[in-house]
């Protein structure tokens, strides 16, 4: 399985990013192989707007079957649903910790946004 998790930084270490839209990277990491990626959202950072729905945009299509942050939008959250990425909230600490909350089922999943749009 193919999790995203929303960061500041581009590793397992590095602390979560409690936006989703706006994180300043995303970490995949594959549950199977325990392979890492990130990917800069630089663009989305401060993007004017549309940064939820470009982000969730991104993460689908990267093959991510949950996506965990410390809060997502309304429109972000529409787009991953209709991808069929589920979506934990309340991650935080490092990545790792996140993961680990995540695989202790301490992060379920959510069906509606926790945040307003342009958080």
């Amino acid at each position: 399985m193919r999790i995203c998790v929303t960061s500041q930084g581009g590793d397992l270490e590095a602390q979560v990013d409690p936006r989703f839209g706006r994180a300043r990277f995303f970490v995949f990491y594959d549950d199977e192989t325990g392979q890492v990626e990130a990917l800069d959202n630089a663009t989305n950072v401060n993007a004017a707007g549309g940064a939820g729905v470009q982000s969730a945009t991104t993460v689908a299509e990267k093959g991510c079957q949950w996506v965990l942050s410390g809060h997502i939008g309304p429109k972000a959250m529409q787009v991953l649903q209709a991808a069929g990425v589920k979506v934990g909230v309340g991650a935080s600490g490092t990545v790792a910790e996140a993961l680990e909350a995540f695989r202790q089922g301490r992060l379920e999943q959510v069906s509606d946004a926790d945040r307003p749009s342009h958080w």
